[in-house]
């Protein structure tokens, strides 16, 4: 049997440690339940995720003054517009809005595949471990994790793991992608890499699903227009609630056929919003002003990098650090990632560990340069210590 451990002591919620059944702590949850009351006044630089943005003024006007209908029935104009701009976007026939990208994904899982069929993605991609295996529950499939380096996958290396049309073996239906690449530290897909997959599936008849939770990021971080990025894929999630700062929603985009089939599923996970104009509203802000500003998230992202490789016990090489997200090893400075988060909250810095020994800071609108240049000091001083 294994051991059951509440972490009291431990505070990474991404991580997997063996013959350990992991029980968190409530209090862990959230970094600023361990600041003081004096501690809380101080603004906290909040490095956990680009999710914990706050809408801008001008979403919120715009959410206060959002002209609403009932979308279900597909009388919500914001709603409307929003789809149809996202598809223009991405020069996508058709796009559904939807609560998460989570749903978005598993929708799109559900609409590429049947059950006893595999998927094919990268080890640490978000559908095969932070999704709640509702690719088995709701779709009936399972997932054929492979190793890439940087969490990058070639078409060689998931040539090899297609399933072999035997009939006692699940068959491969689904490849998919991430891109950025989020537990791999905001890594991205060369434009070849990416079409070569695409090309090389359909080829053999397979679909391509991209999970581009931060596909802007990848955009901007390549120099291309997000609808050349995306093209080749058969569909493509992304997030408005991450680095374009929405507060809530993501959207789902394909041929107008997928993007019926879409709204079903939808509907049957609960995902029919009802006014939710008021949401669409500040998304509309988002996918049509935010990515203009990411490239400023992508140079602090730098500037922490640099300073990191300059502090003794830290590991991580600036050069892969392609977008707002940095992945970095303290092994060196005789801390694990609770202590070394705990330490950071303590000086009003939020960050998170993804294993005992590899933290995550990402970077978004709500932390400026000097933002970063304050963790950076945090993080000097616990480190000589």
């Amino acid at each position: 049997m294994p051991m059951r451990v509440v972490i009291e002591q431990l505070n990474y919620p991404f991580t997997r440690l063996p013959n350990y059944q992991i029980v968190m702590n409530p209090k862990l949850a959230q970094p600023e339940a361990s600041l003081t009351s004096k501690q809380k006044i101080e603004r906290a630089l909040d490095f956990r995720s680009d999710t914990v943005t706050r809408p801008t003024p001008e979403m919120r006007r715009a959410m206060a003054e959002a002209e609403v209908g009932d979308d279900v029935y597909g009388e919500d104009p914001t709603i409307n517009q929003l789809e149809e701009r996202a598809a223009k976007t991405f020069g996508r026939e058709a796009s559904i809005f939807l609560p998460s990208g989570t749903m978005g994904n598993q929708i799109a899982i559900k609409i590429h595949t049947h059950h006893g069929q595999e998927i094919i993605c990268e080890e640490r991609g978000h559908i095969f471990n932070y999704e709640m295996a509702t690719l088995a529950s709701f779709s009936g499939c399972i997932v054929r994790p492979i190793y890439g380096e940087d969490g990058m996958l070639t078409w060689p290396e998931i040539k090899k793991r297609i399933a072999p049309g035997i009939y006692y073996k699940a068959q491969t239906g689904l490849i998919s992608l991430e891109n950025t690449h989020n537990m791999a530290g905001g890594t991205v897909y060369s434009q070849d890499v990416a079409d070569e997959i695409c090309d090389q599936a359909h080829e053999i008849g397979l679909p391509v699903h991209l999970d581009g939770a931060r596909v802007f990021n990848a955009a901007v971080a390549l120099g291309r227009p997000v609808a050349q990025v995306t093209k080749k894929f058969d569909s493509v999630m992304f997030c408005l609630s991450k680095g374009l700062g929405a507060p809530v929603g993501s959207m789902l985009l394909g041929s107008k056929a997928f993007i019926e089939k879409a709204r079903i599923y939808r509907k049957a996970l609960g995902g029919g919003m009802r006014q939710a104009g008021v949401l669409a509203a500040a998304g509309l802000i988002a996918l049509e002003k935010m990515p203009l500003r990411l490239k400023e998230d992508h140079e602090n992202a730098q500037i922490l990098a640099r300073g990191l490789e300059q502090i003794p016990g830290i590991k991580i090489d600036p050069r892969k650090v392609a977008t707002n997200i940095l992945v970095f090893n303290i092994s060196g400075t005789g801390m694990n990632t609770a202590d070394f988060s705990r330490k950071l909250a303590e000086r009003n810095v939020l960050a998170a560990g993804i294993d005992p020994e590899n933290m995550r800071f990402v970077t978004h609108m709500d932390v400026s340069r000097e933002d970063c240049e304050v963790a950076l000091s945090a993080i000097q001083e616990i480190c000589r210590k």
